[in-house]
């Protein structure tokens, strides 16, 4: 059986993901160790089934571990201007999430059994 993969879509860029990878997203607002939740996948293939969004799947999501933040390579952004003795050097280091995939979830499965909490119920008392 070839291995499952989706296309999703965060930070405005798509990524192609397969469960155990590794991938470096835009940063998000997630702590180190906590899962994060992709709901907008735009396809998901395993062998012999291929899903395609138009233009998401609904119901389907990635699920993915966040193992920290860290910095991308320097871009050195340097304006120059002829004659005017104009000239700007500045650089910049992009901030990334790195992400390892856990699952890919089918629109009707259920990732995990969802923990519900029991109501607790005043007695003899107004409610």
């Amino acid at each position: 059986m070839a291995q499952t993969y989706a296309i999703v879509e965060t930070g405005g860029k798509q990524y192609k993901v397969a469960p155990g990878q590794k991938i470096d997203v835009d940063r998000l607002a997630v702590a180190e160790g906590e899962d994060v939740e992709l709901s907008r996948v735009l396809l998901i293939a395993d062998g012999e089934d291929t899903i395609i969004g138009s233009p998401t799947i609904d119901g389907a999501k990635v699920i993915a571990t966040c193992l920290g933040e860290h910095k991308g390579n320097k871009i050195i952004v340097f304006k120059y201007k002829p004659k005017v003795r104009y000239r700007r050097k500045t650089g910049h280091r992009q901030l990334y999430a790195r992400l390892e995939i856990k699952k890919i979830v089918k629109p009707g499965e259920e990732a995990a059994p969802k923990k519900t909490r029991k109501k607790k119920v005043a007695v003899g008392g107004k409610s």
